[in-house]
């Protein structure tokens, strides 16, 4: 996904042991949602450097990115081996995507003034969010 000669910003998914798991899991999801972890295993393995991937280092891979927030689950079906859970991407998912994919530079060269503006009053809602929900803890 992201290009080597470009200085990326550098996310969780992207950077420690699992990132082309992640790689091809968003892909996956990004042509088509929701799907099982099943589903999402069987397209994954059908990638050539990731031929020996089992099924249950999928599943892992999967809840570890439903808790960090990139994957939703949708829904819960009852079937005749169990329960079966269907996963879709999230906003930060397809945020975290599009941040991979563009360098810094690109990134501050395709926006607007209105939008920068707009990304920063979020940023700075969810840290003041952040901080406030960390003290009322204590």
């Amino acid at each position: 996904m992201a290009r080597k000669n470009k200085k990326t910003i550098k996310l969780w998914p992207f950077t420690r042991r699992g990132a082309r798991l992640h790689r091809a899991i968003f892909r996956i999801l990004g042509d088509k949602q929701p799907q099982t972890t099943r589903q999402i295993g069987k397209k994954a393995t059908s990638f050539p450097r990731l031929k020996g991937t089992s099924l249950s280092t999928v599943n892992k891979s999967v809840r570890n990115l439903q808790q960090h927030g990139y994957l939703n689950k949708t829904e819960i079906k009852e079937r005749v081996g169990g329960i079966t859970n269907y996963y879709e991407l999230t906003p930060n998912a397809y945020l975290a995507k599009y941040l991979e994919i563009k360098s810094e530079e690109d990134l501050f060269e395709d926006i607007s003034g209105e939008a920068a503006l707009v990304i920063l009053a979020d940023l700075v809602y969810a840290n003041i969010e952040k901080t406030h929900d960390s003290i009322s803890k204590q």
